[in-house]
């Protein structure tokens, strides 16, 4: 009979567990790390930013859409439609509050000196 792995797990902080599974979601962190990083980004610069089909962009992007966190404003360039998206107030501390739920979950489990 196989002996049982022992693992010594971290007790976490409260606060690092409770991540936001909306921003967690890998595509929907690139798109808000994505328009941290500046100010705006058009539709096929997320698209090519983070290498995705337009399906795709387009159901992460309404979720955040739908949860407040960023804006989408739809305009013509010349006969082209255009999309062009940006991180609400709302998305930046929502982000914001991610990273320091991230940051918190790292120091949690790094080594303890002795």
């Amino acid at each position: 009979m196989a002996a049982k792995a022992h693992l010594d797990l971290v007790p976490l902080p409260q606060k690092a567990v409770n991540l936001d599974q909306l921003i967690h979601e890998r595509v929907r962190l690139g798109i808000v790390s994505a328009l941290a990083a500046t100010k705006k980004l058009s539709f096929g610069e997320l698209k090519e930013i983070l290498n995705l089909t337009d399906g795709n962009l387009s159901i992460h992007a309404r979720k955040l859409e739908d949860a407040g966190y960023v804006t989408c404003r739809k305009y013509f360039l010349g006969r082209r439609p255009q999309s062009e998206y940006e991180l609400t107030a709302t998305g930046k501390k929502a982000f914001e509050k991610y990273v320091n739920h991230m940051e918190a979950l790292i120091q949690a489990m790094k080594p303890k000196e002795k």
